[in-house]
């Protein structure tokens, strides 16, 4: 399915010399949980590229495109639509749909972790409005940039295939990581629907997670928490002594609670961060609570943040000036609170974009400077429609004098990139800042087991693509090294300028049931800061890596 919806958008602002990647069309195919055109970003060079394969090496000089006799027609590749604009930032992840996103920073990269929206289907095929029910993974991905990003995967969270077989949803997750026994140990906590907070452990920030002790870390049965309404929405803070600290709750029990609904919770963990240390206890006077818990310590404050309900006064919270669906933070010297009120940092999506929903966040701080990761339905709002699918984004938010969070902004620009992309070494071909028409398939068993780990790129149809952003060739280079395999003919164009912009080279290849690496030179050596486009032929093939020389 193509959209064509802000062709005419483009093309206008084209005309006053914004120059974009292919000056094209606004589509995107969805095939079940699958999206075929968008962005998908990635990292920097320390990410892990398979190398568990046995690689054959074949040498392909398409340099000069008139004497290449492969049998695949030599006729420039069409690019496939995009459903984000090439020199837009948001969402950072458009493969599939996801929401609820929570970042940690871990050896100078940020991983997302995002509830896994799956689109539900009628009988008939017709796509239903999402309910939340058949959700049960959380998606990974990690960058160096906060604008290339690492596809991880999807961890197989709950249900009969899941690490918690015993729960049947995950939403909301929220992930630390802390140094345990001289080791770096990662968690992952997400809800059970809204009946529980579930813990899931790894060695790794991207699995495989493993359930530690195999029941609802918070339940019903859980001191103070029966009378919660939403047992949901976690957050989590590792304090600087190492105590850790769990943050959930939300929902307003009946309509004479709508102004203070006395849903919100925190609970001490334990040195293990796998149990409770200690009964929770209500955060008080959390005004308009509906959901989405948030937790950060800044310049050695306490700032709590949460989503209010949809019961505000039009005129807004008396004394605050706050509405519906907005996110409110407040403060307090403890971890524990109590905390006092300071008031709305980010509007509902509905007043920034045309589609609005629930709003969820996350704050979290990255190489000197602050950032607000949330989620709004902007792919689906770039298809006309309008059945809750979520996708991931983020924006810069600051610090006041006062040390509280200012409001910011939901955009689809999105922030700076943080940073060239430097491709020293081989680089996986799920590395990327924007693609259309591609999915990733697992590069090794455990992967496939557990459905986050390392993956290669798999190619959906001709015209499909991928895009890095801002990537430093140096001083120059005129040869890629790209390992493949697939018993079917096809070829890759190379392209440092636009999407839609002269091959720099062809690489055409007859395919290999093993992975092989080809080697292809540039027609002229390419040098500085360029975007590097790879656009594909053929289908049903699987990518690896690629390596610059």
């Amino acid at each position: 399915m193509r959209e064509k919806k802000i062709c005419a958008i483009i093309t206008a602002m084209c005309i006053l010399g914004i120059i974009f990647s292919g000056c094209g069309s606004d589509g995107i195919k969805v095939d079940n949980d699958t999206i075929g055109v968008g962005k998908v970003n990635v990292g920097e060079n320390d990410v892990t590229v398979n190398t568990d394969v046995e690689i054959n090496v074949g040498k392909i000089d398409a340099g000069s495109f008139s004497d290449n006799k492969e049998g695949i027609g030599m006729e420039k590749i069409e690019a496939l639509d995009f459903v984000k604009n090439p020199t837009w930032h948001n969402p950072v992840y458009t493969q599939k749909y996801s929401a609820d996103p929570y970042a940690m920073e871990y050896d100078g990269r940020i991983y997302l972790y995002m509830t896994g929206d799956q689109p539900m289907f009628t009988a008939d095929g017709i796509k239903k409005t999402n309910d939340y029910s058949n959700i049960n993974t959380i998606r990974v991905i990690s960058s160096a940039d906060l604008v290339n990003w690492t596809d991880h995967g999807e961890v197989y969270a709950a249900g009969k295939d899941g690490a918690a077989t015993w729960g049947g949803n995950s939403w909301a997750p929220a992930a630390c990581w802390k140094m345990i026994d001289g080791k770096p140990k990662f968690f992952l906590y997400f809800a059970n629907s809204g009946n529980g907070i579930a813990v899931l452990s790894s060695d790794s920030p991207v699995g495989p997670f493993v359930d530690p002790i195999k029941e609802a870390l918070v339940s019903r049965k859980t001191p103070t928490c029966a009378e919660v309404t939403w047992l949901f929405d976690p957050a989590v803070l590792v304090d600087d002594d190492g105590t850790g600290y769990l943050y959930f709750g939300g929902g307003v029990p009946g309509p004479d609670k709508v102004s203070n609904p006395g849903t919100a919770r925190v609970a001490k963990l334990s040195d293990d961060m796998i149990h409770l240390d200690g009964d929770p206890i209500p955060i008080k006077d959390v005004l308009y609570l509906f959901e989405d818990s948030g937790i950060n310590k800044v310049n050695g404050t306490y700032t709590y943040s949460y989503c209010t309900n949809y019961n505000v006064p039009e005129s807004g919270c008396e004394g605050y000036g706050f509405g519906s669906g907005e996110i409110i933070t407040m403060e307090s010297d403890s971890p524990m609170g109590p905390f006092t009120m300071v008031g709305s940092v980010l509007k509902n999506p509905g007043f920034f974009f045309k589609n609005g929903g629930n709003n969820h966040h996350c704050i979290f701080s990255f190489k000197d400077n602050w950032y607000i990761t949330y989620h709004a339905s902007l792919i689906e709002e770039s298809l006309d429609l309008s059945t809750g699918y979520r996708s991931v984004n983020i924006d810069k938010i600051t610090v006041g004098d006062d040390g509280n969070f200012k409001p910011t902004r939901m955009s689809k620009e999105g922030v700076d990139q943080l940073g060239n992309f430097v491709p020293e070494g081989k680089v996986s071909f799920v590395t990327m800042s924007n693609q259309s028409g591609t999915e990733k398939v697992a590069a090794d068993a455990t992967t496939d087991k557990c459905g986050s780990g390392s993956f290669n790129l798999k190619v959906v149809e001709t015209g499909s693509w991928i895009q890095l952003s801002k990537v430093d060739f140096g001083e120059g280079k005129d040869t890629f090294k790209i390992t493949l395999k697939g018993a079917v003919k096809g070829s890759i164009s190379i392209r440092t300028k636009f999407l839609n912009s002269d091959d720099a080279a062809r690489l055409v290849f007859d395919g290999s049931d093993e992975f092989s690496e080809y080697e292809v030179k540039l027609a002229e050596p390419v040098s500085g800061v360029n975007d590097l486009y790879f656009v594909f032929e053929g289908a049903d093939y699987e990518l690896a890596c690629w390596e610059i020389k």
